[in-house]
């Protein structure tokens, strides 16, 4: 005889104040800016007959895509769930940050070979057009980069969409310090030379993001939360005799979800699952949470041990479940 419990409670789901700012806004009013650039930077380099403009322009326009893919994202995690889709679509914000963080480096892998190659060939710097263009780009970039700040330490989309801005507004510094650097000395050697420079602080940053979001979308224990305290701290719940098959896993770039084993000889009733509910929540952030309990009659080691158990979750409420075994 199995018996189930569910717990509604009313929380934001998550440890942090991330809920507060609403981004749609930021990145409609960041999207707008980018393609007015793009747009601005072309006529620039088809007037002016500067190929580096114009190539800088397509560049420009992987901002515009990055931050496309991080707003669908950011829309789509907030859509319901569905039969189908039990979590929602908050994966895609994971899937998001990414493919930000792979543009990034592809980007740097761009702007790197280009650079190498102006080594030996070295090209004359149209300093007066690309300063004023690049000076633009920095005020626009760092505008945008400025949107998201506030967002970026606690979700891993927006802190891509984050370092893509920011990233470009190093490189657009760079040109104005290089174009500066060669009119002062004639030294063409600069301009590749700062180039690489950049390219290095970027993939330093952008590695994190990489990594972050490669261990979340493999559906790794997200770098915050510390999965053996997590446990100890289950273990020390009153009446719990032992914790085991504890899975952590993201579920967006913002959430995140556990189911635990607890062997309980005398088991808990709902106001203990509710408060163990609430306990995870608070001291480490994680919203959903489901937890199976035991009398201690399964081996710790059987991996199937007590029946399937599949729950669909509505909403951002953090939910506690019980499976009472009677042996």
């Amino acid at each position: 005889m199995g018996s189930h419990h569910h717990d509604h409670d009313h929380g934001t789901g998550h440890g942090h104040a991330h809920g507060v700012t609403n981004y749609g806004r930021a990145f409609a009013i960041g999207i707008a800016l980018n393609i007015g650039f793009v747009l601005i930077e072309g006529a620039a380099g088809l007037a002016s007959g500067s190929l580096a403009l114009v190539a800088d322009a397509g560049h420009n326009l992987s901002d515009v895509l990055g931050l496309l893919m991080a707003w669908a994202a950011y829309a789509l995690s907030k859509r319901p769930a569905t039969a189908r889709y039990t979590y929602g679509l908050r994966g895609s914000s994971i899937l998001a940050a990414l493919f930000n963080a792979i543009l990034l480096l592809i980007a740097c892998g761009a702007i790197a070979l280009g650079a190498i190659q102006r080594f030996f060939e070295p090209a004359p710097v149209e300093s007066g057009m690309m300063m004023a263009v690049a000076a633009v780009g920095i005020v626009i970039n760092l505008g945008t980069a400025l949107l998201f700040l506030r967002g970026s330490h606690d979700d891993l989309n927006i802190r891509g969409a984050f370092l893509h801005m920011a990233a470009d507004a190093a490189v657009s510094a760079g040109v104005v310090v290089a174009g500066f650097a060669v009119l002062q000395t004639g030294m063409l050697w600069i301009d590749p030379a700062i180039s690489l420079v950049i390219v290095a602080v970027i993939v330093a940053g952008t590695w994190g993001l990489f990594r972050d979001s490669l261990v979340m979308s493999l559906q790794g224990v997200p770098d915050r939360i510390d999965a053996t305290a997590v446990t100890a701290r289950l273990g020390e719940l009153p009446g719990v005799g032992a914790v085991h098959h504890v899975h952590i896993w993201p579920t967006s770039t913002t959430e995140v979800a556990l189911t635990a084993h607890l062997v309980m000889p005398e088991p808990g009733g709902d106001e203990f699952l509710a408060a163990t509910a609430d306990l995870v929540r608070r001291e480490f952030g994680i919203g959903h949470a489901t937890f199976q309990i035991e009398q201690g009659g399964c081996g710790h080691e059987q991996a199937d041990c007590g029946p399937a158990h599949a729950h669909r979750d509505h909403d951002d409420h953090a939910h506690a479940h019980s499976h009472h075994h009677r042996h």
